[in-house]
């Protein structure tokens, strides 16, 4: 499991280095989860023959990608909520 988390670890620090004044982390973000469809494809080519039996499984395979991402998502979202000013870091006026 260390090693999952370390390779998404260098996949984030990647797109962090892509920040700039040009590129805000919506647009940042955009291109992430872009590449993510589209190695997400790539992947789940693999194994089929013809691409008429992949078309046949799209539903299945999108159903199974958007289940885990739906969960990932919801975990992270609960982390950083449970450790919003840890990870966030707003300065705080009083």
């Amino acid at each position: 499991m260390q090693a999952f988390y370390k390779r998404a670890d260098a996949v984030i620090e990647l797109a962090n280095s892509q920040l700039s004044p040009t590129s805000h982390s919506g647009q940042v973000g955009a291109s992430l989860l872009y590449a993510a469809a589209r190695y997400s494809a790539s992947v789940a080519s693999i194994g089929f023959v013809k691409g008429d039996d992949l078309r046949k499984e799209k539903d299945e395979i999108i159903d199974f990608y958007t289940k885990q991402y739906r969960q990932m998502l919801s975990d992270n979202i609960d982390d950083y909520a449970q450790n919003f000013d840890k990870y966030v870091n707003i300065s705080k006026s009083s």
